[in-house]
């Protein structure tokens, strides 16, 4: 054989390989790509779950502060009906 058919010869080998390379990085790209896509729902889904988390413990801070309110609210209230009849019979004197 001549050179040239030689070179052409290992030309189109590399071509050959390079093709191939260029199949099987593309395969894996696409297989990267898939795999970036199950990760990007998996985090919204894991955002969207701690969001609600998030609001289920803010509920639960609110409950727990309520439930020492309403002992608070119960004698609040009874000093305001205190009041109030204090002031009724400061009324009734002043008539």
């Amino acid at each position: 054989m001549s050179v040239i058919a030689k070179k052409l010869d290992q030309v189109l080998d590399r071509t050959q390989k390079l093709v191939e390379l260029s199949k099987a990085l593309q395969e894996q790209n696409d297989l990267v790509n898939l795999e970036n896509q199950s990760l990007k729902v998996a985090l919204e889904s894991s955002e969207t779950k701690r969001k609600e988390m998030e609001e289920k413990l803010r509920v639960v801070k609110l409950a727990r502060s309520l439930e020492g309110t309403s002992e608070k609210t119960l004698d609040i209230k009874q000093k305001i009906n205190e009041f109030v009849r204090e002031i009724d019979k400061c009324i009734v004197l002043l008539k």
